[in-house]
């Protein structure tokens, strides 16, 4: 059985891993740029506002590095009240200009006092051996300084129970080195086979139809569970298989119930 399934995902893996399907995606913002840190910075944002229409997602995102110069580390490290002049009005769903002013100053503290965005996850993940503990850690970094109102609940936490997609789709992009050009694998402290499915509803239902995930919720419990079959199938590259559940559950809902 799990050998069909993993044929199965392998030649859908084959199908969807390509740039035409993550044109409309959040990954197009970061891609724009050649600098590690601009692509870090531009991604975790992009990822952060990650959740409504793509469009809309897409919109906002390109809003945000067009109002930072198009220079998103430059903009950082030198944040003060004139760039955050330029933020001023921002806003995607619930996540406001305040959310954005926190994210500016905790990113430009962590690069000037942690060596960044990668580091802090690292020291999460070589302390703990898990993406829970790198993500954990990473949360506790960035809202050392008290967050203000509910600032705090655009970091997904996965010790709360959150499957935490939107952190785990971006960990994707920035860890796992794709030859099809996709992903980019910048990040070397963190390995590939350690990455967390960004399960969401599409990916969740496909895995569920499949029968690799039995839990109804899609919580960490079920991206532990279903990371315990993907594994099986790609030890190496475990979430290679999101594109695959993805892509069957929006563009093959009627064969696959997605």
């Amino acid at each position: 059985m799990r050998k069909r399934i993993k044929e199965l995902l392998d030649a859908k893996w084959e199908t969807y891993e390509v740039h035409d399907f993550v044109k409309d995606d959040p990954i197009r913002i970061p891609e724009q740029f050649s600098r590690k840190e601009d692509k870090e910075i531009s991604g975790f944002l992009a990822a952060t506002i990650a959740w409504g229409q793509r469009p809309t997602i897409l919109k906002n995102s390109q809003s945000l590095v067009e109002r930072m110069d198009h220079s998103p580390y430059e903009f950082i490290m030198g944040a003060g009240q004139n760039e955050f002049k330029a933020l001023k009005g921002f806003i995607h769903r619930t996540f406001n200009e305040v959310d954005l002013f926190y994210f500016v100053e905790a990113l430009q503290r962590l690069y000037k006092e942690d060596d960044g965005l990668e580091a802090a996850f690292a020291e999460g993940y070589q302390n703990t051996g898990s993406m829970k503990g790198a993500i954990g850690h990473f949360r506790s970094k960035f809202f050392e300084v008290g967050p203000p109102g509910r600032t705090s609940k655009h970091v997904s936490d996965p010790e709360r129970g959150s499957s935490a997609k939107r952190i785990n789709m971006f960990l994707r992009w920035m860890v796992r080195s794709s030859e099809r050009g996709v992903d980019f694998g910048i990040w070397k402290s963190i390995p590939t086979s350690s990455l967390m499915l960004p399960l969401d509803t599409h990916t969740g239902n496909i895995a569920r139809k499949l029968g690799i995930l039995e839990r109804k919720q899609n919580d960490w419990k079920a991206v532990e569970e279903v990371m315990l079959e993907l594994r099986q199938m790609d030890p190496n590259d475990p979430v290679k298989y999101d594109f695959a559940l993805f892509g069957m559950g929006v563009y093959e809902k009627e064969e696959y119930g997605g």
